[in-house]
């Protein structure tokens, strides 16, 4: 009598788990269909079709949202469309699917670099550093980007509009 509760709540945690797995498919799993259009869109890229591209790479996450190479795709075109704020974006959808994404994360700090962020951009390269105990393409890759980005002058700090000098100013009309 004194182990009843306990064999009781036991068999019920059992019941629970084992019914649960029942009903739940494979999330790894991508739908064949999504499959299929990202090997359209791949196509289409190859040709130089950017745009019948990116429509087919975005009806592959309509089928299957969960594809994260559509997302990585459709964040290459971006780039190449010179886009950065859109391609971080969605490396970070990618990401946010798989957080180790070699690709994804060497993606998005190519496109950080792109616009002008290379601190953040480092921040995904020690990422990546971290991810990939020995060298792989996308440490090399992103590194040198960020090296190449280090040489290049800094153009905002060029394009500062000077004050004006005293006696320059247009009068300010009042209005009653």
């Amino acid at each position: 009598m004194r182990f009843s509760p306990a064999v009781v709540a036991l068999s019920l945690v059992l019941a629970t788990v084992s019914s649960a797995s029942f009903g739940q498919s494979a999330d790894v799993d991508i739908k064949p269909r999504s499959v299929e259009y990202m090997q359209m869109g791949e196509a289409a890229q190859k040709r130089g079709e950017l745009d019948l591209a990116a429509d087919l790479y975005e009806t592959s996450l309509v089928v299957d949202p969960r594809n994260g190479s559509a997302f990585i795709a459709l964040a290459q075109i971006a780039r190449v469309q010179e886009l950065p704020g859109k391609a971080i974006r969605l490396y970070r959808e990618a990401l946010i699917l798989d957080p180790n994404n070699l690709d994804a994360l060497a993606g998005q700090g190519e496109a950080l670099i792109q616009r002008g962020a290379l601190e953040k951009a480092r921040v995904n390269l020690s990422r990546i550093e971290t991810l990939c105990r020995s060298r792989c393409a996308q440490n090399d890759r992103l590194a040198s980007a960020i090296e190449t980005a280090e040489k290049k002058p800094v153009l905002s700090a060029e394009a500062v509009t000077p004050k004006p000098q005293i006696g320059e100013e247009e009068p300010v009309a009042e209005t009653p």
